[in-house]
C-alpha cells in the first residue's frame, strides 16, 4: 500500500510558480500577442513589402550588381569576424576566468564597453586609430579590412560573455582525473574543455553573425560606404533615401534568411554538444590512453 503511494507521488505533476493573478493561458496569450507584435508583425510586412511586385522583381533586386556586391561583402566580412573572435574571444575568456593578473577588472570592464558604446561614435573612434591620422601609421579606413575591423570591434564582447560562464561553471575534477591519468594539457582541452564550451561559443557565433550581418553605425563612416566598401546595411538605407522600398526589402529579407539558416546550424550544434556533455564522464579513461605519451608535455 505504501509502496503504490509513493509510486503515485512521484508521479504527480510538479506544480510550478505562476505569476501572481496569471492564469496559464492568459500567460501564453500575452507571451503570443507581445511576440507578434514585436517580431512577427514586422517581419511579415518586411517578407510582404519585398514581394509586392512578384518572385521576379525580388531575384532582380537582390542579384543587381552593388545589392550583389554589398551582400557578398557583408556575409564574407561577417563570416572573417566570427571566425577570428571565435578564436580570440575563447582566449579572453580563459584568461578572465582562469589566470589572475594586474588589471583583470579594467579588461573585463573594457570587454563590455561596445554594448555601451553608440556605434557612430565606435566609427569615428575607429577612424582616429586607423584613419589618415592614425598615431600608428596604419591608414585602412575606407577599405574592406576597415569593414572587418568594425564589425570585430562590435561583435567581440558577444563571444566572450558566452563562453565566460560555461568556464565558470564547468567542473574542473574532470579535468584533474584525465591529467592525472596522463592525458596532456591539449588533449584534456580537446576531448573535455572544448566540447562542454561548444554550446556557449556556438551560441555566441551566432549573436555576433547577426549583429555583424545587420551593423550600421560603426561602418558607416570609417568604411565610407564606398562602391568596395558598402555593406547591406547601408546599401538598404541607399535604396530607401532612393525610393526603392521594395529593393531595400528584398535585401534584408535575404539576411534575415541568412541569419535563420546560422541559428539552425549552431542550434544543432548545441543539441550535440548536450549530448557529448552526458557522455562525458565515461570518456576519462578514453581520454587518459589518448593523451599519453606524446599528449602529456602539451
Amino acid at each position: 500500500m505504501e509502496a503504490g503511494t509513493l509510486n503515485t507521488r512521484s508521479r504527480a505533476p510538479r506544480v510550478g510558480i505562476r505569476l501572481p493573478g496569471v492564469g496559464a493561458g492568459v500567460g501564453r496569450g500575452m507571451v503570443v500577442l507581445y511576440l507578434s507584435l514585436i517580431v512577427l508583425l514586422p517581419l511579415a510586412a518586411l517578407t510582404d513589402q519585398s514581394l509586392s511586385q512578384g518572385l521576379g522583381h525580388f531575384w532582380d533586386q537582390v542579384s543587381q550588381g552593388q545589392a550583389l556586391r554589398s551582400l557578398k561583402l557583408t556575409l564574407v566580412c561577417s563570416l572573417i569576424v566570427v571566425l577570428i573572435n571565435a578564436f580570440f574571444g575563447t582566449i579572453i575568456a580563459w584568461l578572465l576566468v582562469r589566470d589572475q593578473f594586474p588589471g583583470k577588472s579594467v579588461v573585463n570592464a573594457v570587454i563590455d564597453l561596445p554594448f555601451a558604446l553608440p556605434t557612430i561614435v565606435a566609427s569615428l573612434i575607429l577612424i582616429e586609430l586607423w584613419g589618415n591620422k592614425s598615431p600608428f601609421g596604419v591608414h585602412i579606413a575606407g577599405t574592406p579590412a576597415a569593414v572587418v575591423v568594425a564589425l570585430m570591434f562590435v561583435t567581440l564582447p558577444f563571444i566572450v560573455r558566452a563562453v565566460q560562464p560555461l568556464l565558470m561553471e564547468m567542473d574542473r575534477e574532470m579535468e584533474e582525473a584525465a591529467a592525472s591519468l596522463g592525458a596532456g594539457g591539449f588533449t584534456v582541452f580537446r576531448r573535455i574543455i572544448f566540447p562542454n564550451l561548444l554550446p556557449g561559443l556556438g551560441a555566441g557565433i551566432a549573436l555576433a553573425y547577426a549583429r555583424a550581418l545587420g551593423e550600421y553605425g560603426s561602418v558607416l563612416l570609417f568604411a565610407g560606404g564606398l562602391a568596395n566598401t558598402t555593406v547591406s546595411s547601408v546599401f538598404i538605407k541607399q535604396q530607401i533615401e532612393s525610393g526603392n522600398e521594395t529593393g531595400a526589402a528584398a535585401v534584408s529579407v535575404v539576411l534575415l534568411l541568412c541569419s535563420l539558416l546560422c541559428l539552425a546550424v549552431v542550434s544543432l550544434i548545441q543539441r550535440w554538444a548536450v549530448r557529448h556533455d552526458r557522455s562525458s564522464s565515461e570518456l576519462i579513461p578514453t581520454v587518459a590512453a589518448d593523451g599519453t605519451g606524446g599528449g602529456a608535455g602539451a
